[in-house]
């Protein structure tokens, strides 16, 4: 049985101004990611790793090409179906948690959930679940503040993959922990994506988590390159 693709990128340009000011990032960008599949996005600073994650998490739109998700092209859509989408199928993680202060950890994987619409007994259920399975479980009535930068990350984790998406986007999401701290992260993380089978695009600068993925690519010149 061939493996689901869920996110491809085709022919994809990103720039930026216009003339002689007028800044490629992406050009003609090709890329496939399929269920189950974990993918390493390594590049030097500054050669468009967050604009190719805000353009597959459907934040930006292309100025060229599409980007299909679950066989559904969404460069011409509109702005609210395009949300729908975000909300149902993509989870994002980012090098700086973002949870919010005022609410607990397990309120904050709560909050997606009863957005999306669900009850309030069965998001605490879920958060809780999830919690527990990233090891935070014990953690979920304290607030951010009260947590260690792994917790945080951990519970951040948990809230991404809250609505159970089909694409996790995370951006540097160790990039901010000590190397001790970033393994046990990423350990929790690659638990998570092979447990539930979604497909995980991950920035990184830690060449030696990249290398733990299945596939790892790079930005040269405005195009995805496959290492």
């Amino acid at each position: 049985m061939a493996v689901e693709e869920v996110l491809r990128l085709e022919g994809v340009g990103r720039h930026y101004g216009d003339g002689d000011k007028r800044l490629d990032i992406l050009k003609d960008a090709n890329f496939t990611m399929r269920r189950g599949e974990m993918i390493g996005l390594v590049a030097p600073s500054g050669t468009g790793k967050s604009t190719l994650l805000h353009l597959a998490g459907l934040l930006e739109r292309p100025d060229d090409g599409d980007v299909i998700i679950n066989d559904r092209p969404c460069g011409t859509l509109a702005d609210a179906e395009r949300t729908a989408i975000r909300r149902s199928d993509i989870g994002f993680v980012y090098q700086f948690h973002h949870l919010l202060p005022e609410f607990s950890a397990i309120e904050n994987v709560m909050l997606p959930q009863m957005i999306a619409g669900l009850g309030r007994k069965e998001a605490e259920e879920r958060a809780g679940q999830l919690l527990d399975y990233l090891r935070v479980g014990h953690r979920g009535v304290h607030r951010p503040a009260e947590l260690s930068g792994g917790e945080q990350q951990r519970v951040a984790i948990a809230r991404a993959v809250a609505n159970a998406p089909i694409i996790l986007l995370a951006d540097e999401p160790t990039g901010n922990l000590d190397p001790h701290t970033a393994h046990y992260v990423f350990d929790a993380l690659e638990a998570l994506v092979r447990q539930s089978g979604l497909a995980a695009l991950i920035a990184t600068h830690n060449h030696e988590l990249a290398a733990r993925m299945d596939r790892r690519v790079t930005l040269d010149e405005g195009k995805i390159v496959e290492l």
